[in-house]
């Protein structure tokens, strides 16, 4: 293009948006018989002729041959994608497969913590855990909000690498260029904040962000408030329950009862275990008393937490009695864990291998 950059006035936009448009549904050239059929165009064919020679000249399409309609150029291309591209708006079932997309990797994990566990049980004759640990700060990482139709939209959170969603219903229209301001403003404002800190004058300030878009802000906000605060953000599985029976220290029926209910009900297992998830990545041994739960008192506990990037992701570990063949117990746990970290965090490149 010669002469300094033009700007295109609305007809040649319109026109330039249905021929990208027609070429990326059918890969053919476009002529100008086929646009005047466009009913937003509503010129005739020889303004259209016109436009498009202009088109041509300044970059934005292409004649691949004589007498050929014209097909876009890369600048048309970028421009179609900088200023003319409609928004698209997923459907349900495409945001049911975007969730599961973006589930996955939890997913693999906990495929792989199942087949870590149930393999440490066999391996050690003891029961084995596995642990997804509760997060200590709640909050969401990342936002996305999709419009369904006229008044619904989907809000889609990412809370570690958990996927929750909420469907958000308004008695006014919702905008297609509301959803991607108002994740925009989520996004700015919110992410990494808990519910608490979730104030009404930060959403008094969105509000003010959002212009005409203002109630929008308030059934979304509530939303996430809901989606946190119902969070559990933690999970306790067990493996071989039933090898405690083959070890005198739990004959007694009485003390095997308290164990398994606090096996049932998990709740204090899984906030003891959380919270020692988080304190290092080395194989951790509670003997005895040393546990925090006092039903545990002739059990040893040998965990280890599995990383993801450097973060904890889980544990595993084996319960089983004080006299249990701990090098086997700790080598195990140590190996698997270790595997289950490397499986996840992917190949890494050796260090210091620059040339």
């Amino acid at each position: 293009m010669s002469g300094g950059e033009k700007v295109l006035n609305e007809r040649k936009k319109a026109i330039l948006k249905a021929i990208v448009d027609a070429h990326i549904a059918g890969g053919e050239p476009v002529g100008s018989k086929f646009l005047t059929q466009n009913q937003q165009i509503g010129c005739s064919s020889a303004t259209i002729r016109n436009e498009m020679a202009e088109l041509e000249e300044m970059g934005y399409l292409e004649q691949p041959h004589t007498s050929a309609g014209r097909i876009p150029s890369e600048a048309g291309y970028r421009f179609y994608v900088d200023q003319l591209i409609d928004r698209y708006n997923l459907t349900e079932s495409e945001i049911d497969e975007l969730r599961g997309a973006l589930r996955q990797k939890q997913n693999e994990l906990d495929a792989i913590m199942q087949t870590a566990v149930t393999l440490a049980s066999k391996l050690t004759n003891y029961t084995a855990l596995s642990l997804r640990p509760r997060q200590a700060r709640i909050s969401v990482g990342r936002f996305e909000l999709m419009r369904l139709d006229d008044t619904t939209a989907v809000l889609i959170m990412l809370i570690g690498s958990v996927v929750k969603t909420k469907y958000i219903r308004s008695n006014r229209t919702i905008p297609p260029e509301a959803t991607a301001m108002l994740a925009g403003v989520l996004n700015a404002k919110i992410t990494g904040l808990t519910a608490g800190e979730i104030t009404l004058p930060l959403v008094m300030e969105m509000e003010r962000m959002m212009g005409d878009y203002d109630y929008l802000v308030t059934p979304v906000v509530r939303a996430v408030c809901e989606t946190i605060s119902g969070f559990d953000g933690g999970d306790l599985r067990f493996e071989g329950i039933n090898r405690l029976l083959a070890y005198p220290e739990f004959y007694d029926m009485d003390r095997l009862r308290e164990l398994l209910a606090l096996f049932e009900k998990k709740d204090t297992l899984l906030e003891v275990l959380s919270d020692e998830a988080r304190s290092g990545d080395r194989v951790q041994i509670f003997i005895g008393r040393e546990n925090l739960v006092k039903v545990m008192d002739n059990s040893t506990l040998v965990f280890k937490t599995v990383t993801q990037n450097g973060k904890p992701v889980g544990a595993i570990g084996i319960i089983g009695p004080t006299r249990m063949n701990y090098r086997r117990v700790i080598a195990t746990i140590d190996s698997l864990s270790r595997g289950i970290t490397e499986t996840i965090d992917g190949p890494r490149h050796p260090e210091g291998d620059e040339s």
